[in-house]
């Protein structure tokens, strides 16, 4: 997408109006210093101020007849003036992915399982404002949707608005078109199109003032009847020249037309492809319902009856497949009527078994009962009421089946009376009640009547049943536009052709299509639509040969696309579903091992869609060969979560896998594998991975090493289904050395996503820590870095400390342990350097840091060997520092003299809340000295002095301190305690029955303690007595060991 800058005037070819050069500079002075009005709101290009937006204009009779034109056109519909908030909220997205662009819609949904992309979110009546003071209006936004998602209905919301003077004040003009109304014409001026839509111009046409005010909206991208070209299409700057409306078109978007004038399209994601990137200015999508959205649609549809509200709700949520497609509006209004006439007409006793809808096919054909009005299917008797039935609906699937292949070929979806002509469609037939629940009837500003089936996916199933009724007399390829082919004899060599130029296309449009088809050569369907469109029993000759012809589609040694998981979708309409059941029943009893031929993968692929067993939530052990996994991978794209231990994979797999998780559609957010790498297989993800906005927690890749490997992909926002909130990558336990540490240095310095990255356990250097830290001088987004149990030593301490010198981004240096998988921390977790032998040289160098840095959060400096030394150092940079919350000291051979150095630091420092001293050489004195700051210091909430050879002076210290102090919560003396709430940590120490006795005295008084833990301390009779009656007063003791 074209990057939006500041610009004070106009540009040539970005539609506003030019200024002169002195006042442009004069512009940009004043904006950048501040000067004027400008501070307060967006800066604007001249004639384009949002203050009082009609002041030119807003006497001008002609727009405010313009205006009352809309409101009569928009009319009053359900959501007009009190839209959905999904439609006063739009999705802000930075372009179109490999999916939208390659699929179809309904692949679409049931790929990204319902969920559309969480992403910043932008309201109605700011979606042609600048997103920030220093960036300008767009001049040309999209929005997409799938089919059926709303896109129409939000132009209409737009339009009725405006004319009431509620959204889009900045412009004076609105003037919406639809492609329907423009495909009535041949070729178009660009002030023949503006009349078309605002007669009341008048011969003199309006001002570039007005126009410089004035949005075009152009409805339906994806109804156009010719592609747009913009390589191909020559630049026309007249406004009174007469061009094909597909040049017209490209050139208002390229600016060469109308070029002041704010341009909005919707369409369809891959008729928005046409447009190149660099020409869109703002996009935008529709999201689907949520699940409380399609309980409130349904619910509206039968206000009157709650029963069949909560019965329709049922059947739809009984089945994963249906309920994801119900995220999409249309459909979700279809299938609620379509359940609706069957639970109000429940079936007889012959017809119990055919409900409810299983499949696809089974829905629709519901529907089409519906459609029929649900009379003469009694199978039973034979009248001449049923015959005429069944002679007018195949009538009506021989007219309008015909308009609706012909249509899918030739990718048009609206039709006209010259389409109709051609095809020989009766006019008198479009105007009944029967065809009325299928075609829709549309007047366009021409005065010429659009016809397009209510849903796309209606017109793909009334073709499928003209091509299956069809093929059994055809002797040509009914694919062939001119009707001429090779002869083509049979049902099973036309089913042939129609699966094979579905499996060649590359868009996808032909999938459903070919469900459908499938889904009527079953049983049930075929019981189903028997005496109204099918013969009993006519097509169950051919089952067994369409589903062994269909498997022959999923092809060896070729990764497993969206055209094969379709194949599985159509299987299952063919109520074909032995395949599915076996690998289902292999997945959830860990055999998949034996499973690897091409049917199977797709069926596995398939089952991640659509199969409860293959929970996205839950991990999915799947036991894979290489082989299988690389076949998987482009499905593996849409997997949540996926577990791929014992499989033992290899770099080149792994190569691969980096390359998904790179991909801009990747929604994975965690993997398990147990994998056997060497060399640049461990750095897989050094440029792909980083590149790609996920979450890696926790994976192990060294020889034979368990990785669990979580991502989360990072969108901007909180909407939609998941937590997009961080993003981390964990590679601890690998052995990753300078080399890998300096590929993924490399990789920071373009990575804009990752938050927190864990290479704990590795085998990095100075020289690894050293690229480390110069990317760190660079990156904004990395907040969290572990480097625990390396060999960085003092030259990469230094390093690092240079980096946190000049860095504000970095929170934390962490070592605790990783959460397990779904427990992942925030962002700004962790930077670990414990375990590195960085002694008292590099920590000096790390102090100095910290007295400039105030990012830092957290500093995990545990078993560093710092000596007195070091925590003097420290010691005094907290004096300084009031950013750090949580300091590890662990392990560090500090003595009774370094922990007086710290404890006057904690006389001073506000900030600092959680401090552990765990396994040092305190003895009593040092204790007795941070006892004594304790009394002072009120921020402090969790303390670990344990293993500290603390007796009972030390603990009467603190039991005094404890009495002043109500900031600490928690007495907790577990080793590896890694507790969130607040803690004072004194096990495995020596402070006797003393002790215990000055801690229960402590506990008469403190009110703020939850937790003491007092395990290893030599605590007898009297101790526990005293502790005892401490109890009988305090109340907010919740925990005692």
């Amino acid at each position: 997408m074209r990057k939006q800058e500041l610009r004070p005037g106009g540009e040539a070819g970005q539609g506003h109006a030019a200024s002169s050069p002195a006042e442009q500079v004069k512009a940009l002075v004043d904006l950048l210093a501040g000067k004027g009005g400008q501070s307060s709101q967006a800066p604007q290009p001249p004639n384009r101020t949002p203050e009082c937006p009609l002041k030119p204009h807003g006497n001008d009779l002609r727009i405010q007849r313009h205006r009352e034109a809309l409101l009569s056109r928009t009319g009053g519909g359900p959501e007009l003036g009190s839209p959905s908030p999904r439609l006063t909220s739009l999705l802000l997205v930075e372009g179109l992915t490999d999916l939208q662009l390659r699929e179809h819609d309904f692949t679409q949904v049931e790929a990204t399982r319902g969920g559309w992309c969480s992403a910043k979110t932008i309201a109605l009546d700011r979606l042609f404002l600048p997103l920030s003071r220093v960036s300008i209006p767009p001049r040309i936004s999209i929005t997409i949707g799938v089919a059926g998602v709303g896109k129409t209905t939000l132009v209409r919301n737009f339009v009725h608005l405006w004319a009431r003077g509620q959204v889009g004040k900045d412009f004076s003009l609105v003037l919406p078109l639809s492609f329907r109304d423009l495909n009535t014409h041949e070729k178009l001026s660009a002030d023949r199109l503006l009349r078309s839509v605002f007669p009341h111009a008048g011969e003199a046409g309006l001002a570039s003032a007005a126009l410089s005010k004035a949005l075009l909206v152009l409805d339906g991208l994806d109804e156009c009847k010719t592609p747009l070209d913009f390589s191909n299409t020559m630049a026309c700057t007249d406004p009174k020249k007469e061009i094909q409306v597909d040049h017209l078109i490209t050139n208002i978007i390229r600016g060469n037309l109308f070029p002041e004038v704010s341009v909005w399209i919707t369409s369809r994601p891959g008729a928005a492809g046409q447009i190149p990137g660099g020409l869109v200015d703002r996009m935008t999508e529709i999201r689907g319902f949520s699940e409380e959205e399609i309980k409130t649609c349904l619910e509206q549809m039968f206000p009157e009856d709650p029963v069949l509200t909560g019965w329709v709700l049922s059947q739809v949520q009984a089945d994963r497949a249906l309920y994801l497609m119900c995220t999409v509006p249309a459909f979700c209004r279809l299938a609620g009527a379509a359940l609706g006439y069957l639970h109000r007409h429940r079936p007889g006793p012959p017809d119990a078994e055919l409900w409810p809808p299983r499949t696809l096919c089974e829905l629709y054909s519901w529907y089409f009962r519906m459609a029929l009005g649900g009379e003469g299917q009694e199978k039973a008797k034979a009248s001449p009421r049923i015959e005429q039935l069944a002679h007018s609906s195949r009538k009506l699937v021989g007219t309008l089946g015909r308009l609706a292949f012909h249509g899918l070929v030739r990718k048009k979806y609206v039709f006209y009376e010259p389409d109709l002509k051609v095809l020989g469609v009766d006019l008198a037939l479009l105007q009944t009640a029967l065809c009325g629940r299928f075609l829709q009837r549309e007047e366009t500003l021409a005065s010429a009547a659009a016809y397009c089936f209510t849903h796309l996916s209606l017109q793909e199933f009334v073709a499928a049943a003209y091509y299956c009724s069809a093929s059994k007399r055809a002797i040509f390829d009914l694919f062939t536009e001119g009707g001429v082919s090779w002869p083509r004899l049979g049902f099973l060599t036309h089913f042939r052709s129609a699966a094979q130029r579905a499996m060649q296309a590359e868009d996808g449009r032909l999938d459903v299509f070919l469900r459908f088809l499938s889904g009527l050569l079953s049983p049930r369907v075929n019981a189903l639509l028997a005496g109204s469109l099918l013969t009993q029993g006519e097509n169950q000759g051919y089952r067994a040969q369409v589903a062994e012809l269909l498997q022959g589609c999923l092809r060896p040694d070729v990764a497993v696309c969206a055209r094969a998981i379709n194949v599985l979708h159509c299987l299952r309409e063919l109520q074909h579903i032995e395949l599915t059941r076996s690998v289902e029943g292999a997945v959830a009893s860990g055999g998949l091992a034996t499973l690897t031929s091409p049917p199977h993968r797709a069926a596995l692929a398939y089952l991640l869609q659509v199969s409860d067993v293959c929970d996205p939530e839950a991990p999915l052990p799947l036991r894979l060969g290489p082989g299988v996994l690389q076949s998987l991978l482009p499905q593996l794209l849409y997997c949540r979560s996926l577990r791929l231990d014992t499989n033992q994979f290899q770099d080149p797999v792994m190569d691969l896998l980096g390359s998904v998780l790179s991909g801009k559609d990747c929604r994975i957010q965690r993997i398990r594998v147990l994998i056997c790498l060497s060399g640049s297989g461990a750095l897989f993800t050094s440029s792909s991975l980083l590149k790609w906005p996920a979450a890696l927690s926790k994976r192990a890749l060294g020889d034979f090493g368990q990785i669990p490997l979580c991502l989360r992909r990072v969108n901007i926002g909180v909407q939609g289904p998941l937590d997009h909130s961080s993003v981390c990558s964990g590679l601890a336990e690998n052995q990753i050395s300078n080399k890998g540490a300096k590929a993924l240095a490399r990789s920071l310095l373009v990575n804009r996503s990752l938050t927190t990255l864990d290479l704990r356990s590795n085998s990095i250097g100075p020289q690894g820590a050293k690229a480390l830290a110069d990317a760190l001088k660079i990156n904004r987004t990395l907040a969290s870095l572990s480097l625990q149990s390396n060999r960085i030593r003092d030259d990469g301490a230094r390093s690092m400390a240079e980096a946190l010198a000049a860095n504000r981004i970095l929170c934390v240096l962490h070592g605790l342990p990783c959460p397990p998988p779904g427990d992942l921390p925030d962002p700004g977790i962790a930077s670990a350097l414990q375990k590195n032998s960085i002694g008292p040289v590099g920590t000096q160098q790390m102090a100095d840091a910290l007295k400039q840095n105030k990012s830092l959060k957290e500093l995990m400096f545990s078993s560093n060997s710092i000596g007195d030394g070091g925590a003097k150092a420290l010691a005094e940079a907290l004096m300084v520092n009031q950013g750090l919350k949580s300091l590890d000291l662990r392990e560090n051979s500090i003595s009774p003299e370094g922990a007086q150095d710290l404890a006057r630091a904690l006389r001073t420092n506000s900030t600092l809340k959680s401090l552990d001293l765990t396994a040092n050489l305190l003895h009593d004195q040092g204790a007795q000295a941070v006892a004594e700051a304790v009394r002072e210091n009120h921020t402090l909430t969790s303390l670990h002095l344990q293993w500290n050879f603390i007796q009972a002076g030390a603990a009467k210290a603190l039991g005094q301190a404890l009495q002043l102090n109500m900031s600490l919560t928690s007495l907790d003396w577990l080793p590896s305690a890694c507790r969130v709430e607040s803690s004072l940590h004194l096990q495995e120490n020596a402070i006797g029955d003393e002790g215990a006795s000055a801690v229960a005295s402590a506990l008469k008084v403190n009110t703020a303690l939850t937790a003491l833990y007092l395990r290893g301390n030599t605590i007898e009779v009297a101790g526990a007595k005293a502790l005892a009656n401490a109890l009988k007063v305090n109340s907010s003791l919740r925990r005692l060991k």
